[in-house]
């Protein structure tokens, strides 16, 4: 992915000059883009490597996600154009967008959906904004390339097809179609109600309370959140994109609860993805209880989310304020309280929020200047975190105000230094988790709240290409005992047992075995030590926690029983392992990646082992109609030949497979190879491989 953190920081800082006018940022704009016209050839091609890497894609050899990388550039280039007008930049734009047609061009419809099967990030996205400026058919004919059409239906249709898809993949093919229905202001409402309809299935069905998604990259079964809550979940990435998402349909449609979602994620998981005082950010964001947040570094960790994390913090005033100037009148919207000034050139009119959300419930909005008796609607958002609990006036009178779809309308003839004073309730409030009840969260107004479980050791691991995770401290409790009530009954009371302290942001628990030892804050001030977001509530005798207690104790053993787990199809995992093979493929069915070999073909991973004691290799096979013969090589020595269940309906089961130690004597590493014996189908693995030792 080398050249995606220039596309990054060339868009953060676009978006930065758009706000400030810094001339030292135009100067830097203006010099990267100097610099990218020089490296472009004249076939329009611009990127950190050469062609191969697009060649291999289409030829389904190894590459590590050129398209991706390449839309990273082409944000970049196109903020810089859009914020500054510069005609160098809008020459590297559309020639870079000639080069893209001139190569789809040529894709048939085979080829196309070979090129699609590898992460691409948002080229139909950025394709269509350069459309938008170009107006050249050939720029709108390689953006269709990148839309995904049967993944588009599926989600039209309200199918929850996303078990296992790779999120950040998925969200961004979505921000592409509502920018095709934006930009081409089409009234056919296909892509529209696709991207509402992916957004609603996102939201209700994988979200968590910060407003992340997935776990180790991918989204899960529907409702299934508790189960998958690990020190891997929300990849930041996707938090960015979704955002995109939402501000794109509120635009759109003026639903406020793409606002509500906005405003929730941008304070609970962008905020809280940043060390305040380094300024470096966050890859996964863990929703297990004991873990504890990993930073990137300035040369040594930088990952994907390291250059979303540069733009996240050049765009804190999105979604702020909104200007509607149609032929039925004037309307500005108040989206997020948060204390700003606005100027409206066109009208003009200058506006003031003075907002502290959530150390107190007032809001003030000052017009600071607009012509005498000026009418217009200001809109505010009414966010779902008051429930509907709000007083406001205008110079301290409350008439002319109405409520529509959770918006305030204040519809009058303003002044220079009229004043709204609107004061939104807040309160504590709680989120049980579909697939465990037991497991709630809390919060507190709009901000998420997080205990603080201690600093003990803090060791750090890794997992996929180099990034840094936090490992878990198994003494710490995830759990709560309720005392003399049930845990309906404790619940149902919140307000009185997570008690906010005197003049503070901290909150202490009444009626449970960690009274006053555990104190809750606001997540996004949540640094330094280890967390707990979501916690077990159970009573002493309950069912449940027995079989909690049970369940945890089998899934600890495993984890410390496993030496090396790859998710099989994943690119940048099976890329860290070393993957290599011939007649090979990746695929997904039912739900799993899976990695593949057609008959006569191989694939193999270098994969951990511990020379001490016996490993065993455990793998996910399929029952998919004639049983396969195959075959497994430790380091090019026969350890197996096997066959597969025959049968149907199809089914996934699990194969254990000891390695002996004279096969791994004095060895950490070893080279695992699957060959396809059979002439009738293709062998796969699907899931997970998992190495493990029990003397680990």
């Amino acid at each position: 992915i080398r050249g995606h953190t220039l596309g990054h920081y060339l868009a953060a800082i676009s978006q930065a000059y758009a706000t400030t006018k810094d001339e030292k940022l135009c100067n830097d704009i203006e010099y990267i883009i100097d610099e990218l016209s020089d490296a472009q050839l004249d076939n329009g091609y611009l990127f950190a490597s050469g062609e191969y890497l697009f060649d291999n894609v289409e030829n389904n050899k190894p590459a590590w996600v050129p398209w991706y990388t390449m839309h990273k550039i082409f944000e970049g280039i196109i903020l810089a154009y859009e914020v500054t007008d510069s005609r160098k930049a809008y020459s590297i734009m559309s020639r870079l967008a000639d080069w893209v047609y001139n190569r789809s061009s040529r894709w048939d419809e085979k080829l196309n959906l070979q090129v699609l099967k590898v992460e691409y990030g948002g080229m139909n996205d950025c394709l269509y904004d350069v459309y938008s400026h170009t107006g050249k058919k050939e720029h709108l004919k390689a953006a269709e390339k990148f839309d995904e059409i049967a993944l588009f239906k599926a989600l039209y249709e309200g199918k929850d097809i996303l078990n296992d898809l790779h999120a950040n993949t998925t969200i961004p093919k979505f921000v592409g179609a509502m920018k095709r229905y934006m930009v081409l202001d089409e009234c056919d409402g296909f892509y529209l109600d696709a991207c509402e309809k992916f957004w609603d299935i996102v939201v209700d069905h994988h979200t968590y309370i910060t407003g992340g998604n997935s776990e180790w990259e991918h989204f899960g079964p529907p409702d299934i959140l508790d189960a998958e809550r690990t020190n891997c979940n929300c990849e930041t990435c996707n938090t960015y994109n979704m955002l995109k998402l939402a501000k794109g349909l509120f635009q759109i449609t003026g639903k406020k609860k793409y606002l509500d979602f906005y405003d929730n994620t941008l304070t609970n998981a962008i905020l809280s993805s940043q060390n305040p005082e380094t300024g470096m950010t966050m890859y996964f964001q863990p929703m297990a209880t004991g873990y504890f947040k990993v930073y990137s570094t300035p040369y040594d960790k930088f990952w994907c989310c390291t250059g979303t994390g540069m733009e996240n913090f050049t765009k804190l005033n999105d979604a702020i304020y909104y200007l509607v100037n149609a032929s039925d009148g004037l309307e500005i919207t108040v989206g997020r309280y948060i204390s700003s000034e606005a100027f409206f050139q066109d009208i003009p009119l200058r506006l003031k929020v003075d907002a502290d959300y959530p150390a107190r419930e007032d809001c003030i909005i000052t017009i600071l200047d607009v012509e005498d008796n000026k009418f217009f609607a200001l809109k505010l958002r009414v966010p779902d975190w008051c429930q509907g609990l709000y007083k406001v006036d205008v110079n301290g009178m409350d008439g002319g105000i109405r409520e529509e779809d959770g918006f305030i309308y204040i519809d009058r003839k303003w002044n220079k230094n009229d004043i709204v004073n609107l004061k939104l309730k807040m309160a504590v409030t709680y989120k049980r988790l579909v697939d465990n009840p037991d497991a709630v969260a809390f919060k507190y107004g709009p901000v998420v709240l997080s205990a603080g479980l201690g600093m003990e050791d803090m060791e750090e691991s890794r997992t996929g290409v180099d990034v840094t995770i936090p490992t878990r401290n198994m003494d710490i409790k995830d759990y709560l005992f309720i005392k003399n009530l049930t845990v309906d009954e404790w619940l149902s009371g919140i307000r009185n047992h997570l008690v906010q302290k005197r003049a503070s942001l901290e909150f202490v628990l009444n009626n449970t075995d960690e009274d006053e030892r555990l104190v809750f804050k606001p997540h996004y001030k949540q640094h330094k030590e280890r967390y707990g977001i979501y916690f077990n509530l159970f009573d002493k005798n309950s069912k449940s926690y027995q079989s909690y207690l049970e369940e945890k104790e089998i899934k600890r053993e495993l984890d410390l029983m496993t030496i090396d787990l790859l998710p099989v199809g994943n690119d940048q995992y099976e890329l860290q392992h070393e993957v290599k093979g011939e007649k090979t493929f990746s695929d997904t069915w039912n739900g799993y990646k899976c990695r593949g070999a057609n008959p006569e073909g191989y694939f193999s991973y270098k994969m951990k082992v511990n020379s001490k004691g016996i490993n065993e290799l455990r793998m996910m096979l399929a029952r998919e109609g004639h049983p396969l013969d195959y075959e497994i090589y430790v380091d090019d020595e026969l350890l197996t030949s096997g066959t597969t269940l025959g049968g149907w309906p199809p089914k996934i089961y699990e194969e254990k497979v000891a390695i002996g130690e004279n096969m791994i004597k004095g060895k950490e590493e070893v080279t695992i190879k699957f060959v396809n014996k059979s002439d009738k189908a293709p062998l796969k693995l699907y899931g997970q491989l998992r190495m493990t030792n029990t003397n680990t």
